[in-house]
């Protein structure tokens, strides 16, 4: 009897590597597959032509839905389990009582691996200030975390490789600093709810990741899989269906005439339209796949896909509740015209 729970533990890790390796084999041969399965389904099974328009709004749908989940569903587990190392209440005590610019700095590099959504917006804002992280720093992390995630990293680089990726999450990140740090220097305090300023942190920081098994977090990682795909499906397959039917039906000029690399105002239409547009990176990417196949520029196209991201209505919804209509206003214009500059540059950088 001894000697059976003596050898349980190690019976049960090998299981669970067990269990990991034939997960990851499943995972290879689903995206493999779904590379070969869909076009001999709707050829010769539903009878497309493979020259019609039609097939190829299917086959994109149909390809698109797929690897993004799967893609999804890998990066959300693996970064969930590495992020299991920090918490939110470890970032407010890194980041408590610093001093704008490094602050700046250090809030939007924590704001890419501590975990965040937009419901975590208005609690993760009053813990910060409380704990004594001034308010352009607080800034810098809200609107890194966001916008630079690992969904946003993981499909960028499966899609369109490590340069575009590299841009990407250096734009964000510069936004994220930038924009913190006028924010900070601005002095906007008086603007942000009495209640916050005179919230009291008690004792220590409580830091629930500490002393989790591996077996927990692994947990931790599967949860966090269900819980955002059953939350973002909706916009996932809005997003998808878009990106098909502008891949399938749009004429090949009709986005690059008013917001190519020839329109003067191009990445502003593409900021204005897409700051009340609610989605997120798994959602907006296959639309942002389709244009990119229409010819729009690179610039634009990342200054659509930030403004979509790192300005979602739900957030900013949120936010309201503890900033004050003035403030929220300059949030959003700096923080606005911070990706415009951005989408510019990169125009001018990669024509």
């Amino acid at each position: 009897m001894t000697e059976t729970l003596v050898r349980s533990p190690g019976r049960h890790r090998w299981g669970l590597v067990a269990a990991g390796v034939g997960a990851g084999a499943a995972w290879v041969a689903a995206y493999r597959v779904n590379g070969l399965v869909w076009e001999p389904l709707l050829t010769h099974v539903l009878g497309l032509d493979p020259a019609s328009r039609t097939y190829e709004t299917v086959r994109f749908f149909c390809y698109d839905t797929v690897k993004i989940v799967l893609l999804l569903a890998l990066i959300v587990f693996v970064v969930t389990v590495l992020r299991s190392f920090m918490s939110l209440e470890r970032t407010r005590a890194l980041l408590g009582g610093r001093r704008e610019g490094a602050g700046n700095v250090l809030a939007a590099g924590l704001g890419v691996v501590t975990p965040f959504c937009s419901c975590s917006a208005v609690p993760a804002f009053i813990g910060f200030v409380a704990a004594g992280v001034p308010l352009g720093v607080t800034l810098s992390f809200l609107i890194a975390s966001p916008l630079v995630n690992e969904v946003a990293i993981g499909l960028l680089l499966s899609l369109f490789g490590w340069r575009v990726t590299l841009l990407y999450v250096g734009a964000g990140l510069t936004v994220a600093v930038v924009a913190g740090f006028v924010l900070g220097r601005l002095r906007l305090e008086r603007w942000v709810e009495p209640f916050v300023l005179e919230t009291r942190l008690d004792g220590e920081p409580v830091d629930p990741g500490a002393g989790l098994t591996i077996e927990q977090r692994i947990a931790m990682g599967a949860q966090e899989v269900r819980s955002i795909l059953r939350r973002i499906w909706p916009y996932l397959l809005v997003g998808i269906g878009l990106g098909a039917l502008i891949h399938g039906w749009a004429p090949a000029d009709l986005f690059v005439r008013y917001a190519g690399s020839g329109s003067a105002t191009g990445v502003l239409v593409a900021v204005l339209l897409g700051v009340p547009l609610y989605s997120n990176a798994a959602g907006i990417l296959p639309l942002v796949e389709a244009l990119y196949g229409q010819g729009l520029p690179m610039g634009t196209l990342l200054a659509f896909m930030m403004a979509v991201v790192g300005l979602s209505l739900p957030e900013l919804v949120l936010l309201r509740r503890v900033l004050k209509p003035p403030l929220l206003a300059v949030f959003v214009g700096v923080v606005a015209a911070s990706i415009v500059g951005v989408g510019y540059l990169f125009n001018a950088v990669l024509t």
